[in-house]
């Protein structure tokens, strides 16, 4: 029988992803590097990042403000009433430590307006209430974001600057034209892990780096909850057999989940590989 079978889940470790000091050192520098390289290919005066409250969005900011100084990033606040008062006073804390300019906006009546328009004369969908639950609202709320996201941005002369990691991009959880919608992607090839350690090397207080994860669209518990697993197994999996093409059955083994939670994921992945590229158009015929 595999070791890892004896062992109770208590004792397997995470699958470690983490850089090497010298690694980390370098990625930081490059990722600072690609804010500061994107911002002037694009011609804009700055930066502009959503803020949340979270450890991607802080450590996002961090890179942004290391790459171009304080004066010429803007943080945007969007908070919806699912959002604890915890994560808007820990994002709004992060842009005053940053010393970043910032607007915040409600978006409960936005959306709330548009679910209106489109449904019957009580704000119903047609129908029924249900039909406004989940993901109808969550992907309505992050397109509301991307617009206002855009509409400061414009006024500012500002590129917005994404706040996505490797792990919610490749299992499509980020809505398309909504979170997703964004000028450049700094932590789009970062598994979580790597995430917290990059906002740790910059200075992210370690209430934030090992805060739970959550979306913020609607009223549910965490990320984690949603995934089915914990981040460090998703990051796991994605790096052992989607990225790395470990066989299922030894992915299962290594981090202790079953095969059908790997091809869970692999099934997210596959499924959600429209939010990862360009809208399709035919050949041209001539």
């Amino acid at each position: 029988m595999s070791i890892v079978h004896e062992q109770t889940k208590e004792e397997i470790e995470p699958v470690d992803l983490r850089f090497s000091e010298a690694e980390l050192d370098r990625e930081v520098d490059r990722l600072v590097e690609f804010v500061g390289r994107e911002v002037e290919a694009a011609g804009t005066e700055g930066a502009l990042v959503a803020l949340s409250g979270g450890i991607d969005s802080t450590t996002t900011a961090h890179l942004a403000v290391e790459a171009l100084g304080a004066d010429a990033v803007h943080g945007v606040l969007l908070p919806k009433e699912v959002n604890t008062e915890t994560n808007m006073s820990d994002a709004e804390e992060v842009a005053q430590d940053l010393g970043i300019s910032y607007d915040i906006f409600e978006i409960d009546s936005i959306v709330e307006e548009i679910l209106a328009t489109y449904g019957s004369s009580d704000g119903s969908g047609g129908d029924g209430e249900e039909q406004w639950e989940g993901r109808y609202v969550g992907n309505t709320s992050a397109r509301v974001r991307m617009t206002l996201n855009y509409l400061v941005a414009n006024h500012g002369n500002k590129l917005v600057v994404g706040t996505g990691n490797r792990a919610e991009l490749a299992t499509g959880y980020v809505t398309k034209f909504g979170d997703g919608g964004v000028d450049c992607n700094p932590l789009g090839n970062l598994y979580k892990q790597q995430v917290r350690q990059v906002g740790a090397h910059l200075g992210v207080g370690k209430d934030l780096v090992q805060k739970t994860p959550t979306g913020g669209m609607i009223d549910y518990g965490t990320d984690e909850e949603e995934f089915g697993v914990e981040y460090d197994t998703l990051d796991a999996v994605l790096a052992l057999h989607v990225d790395g093409g470990v066989p299922a059955g030894a992915t299962a083994r290594i981090t202790d989940i079953t095969e059908e939670d790997v091809e869970r994921i692999v099934e997210m992945h596959e499924e959600s590989d429209h939010k990862r590229t360009p809208p399709t158009s035919p050949e041209p015929h001539f």
